[in-house]
This record gives structure tokens, sequence and C-alpha cells, in this order.
């Protein structure tokens, strides 16, 4: 089960800082940081476990199913699935 974000934010305190300083001390915008509380951001979710001296899949299980650490949506993705470089021609006649 994922940590509650108020006991992450709690966490942070006791550990000295806001979800704020610690955006700022990595060099993102005051609220980068808080994104992670509600929705998968892997850059902001290490940060955030760093500074509490945990990994990631602790704080978020559910993101961090996979035995490796990897976060979900990693892992290579097969099917008909795009890289932004394999756009497909519009051949529309008329346009």
């Amino acid at each position: 089960m994922d940590w509650d974000p108020a006991d992450i934010v709690a966490a942070l305190r006791k550990a000295g800082w806001s979800l704020r300083r610690l955006s700022f001390a990595h060099g993102y915008r005051s609220d980068a940081l808080k994104h992670a509380l509600r929705r998968p951001y892997p850059r902001a979710e290490a940060i955030i476990a760093g500074a509490l001296g945990l990994s990631p899949g602790t704080l978020w299980p559910s993101r961090y199913p996979s035995e490796d650490g990897a976060p979900h949506g990693t892992e290579e993705r097969t099917g008909s699935l795009r890289t932004h470089g394999d756009r497909e021609e519009d051949t529309t006649p008329g346009e």
C-alpha cells in the first residue's frame, strides 16, 4: 500500500525538508515535486525518497511492482505503440 501523501509530507518535514525547498534544491519550480504525491513522476519520486533515505518503491509500491525497482511503464513495450520518430505520413487525398 502506498504511503499517504500527508505522511510523506510529514516525514519530509521531520527530515528538515518541505516539498518546496526540496524542489528548489534540485533545480525544479517550487511546485514540481508535489505532483509525485498524486501521480507517477519517477524523477520527483526518486528525489523525495532520497531525502527520506528510502527507495521510491518503499513509498509507492504500486508504482514500482517489478523486482528491479523500475517504475511502471518503463519496460519495453510491444504492439502498435510508436516512438516519436515513427510518425505515419498522412495520405488522405485532397488535403
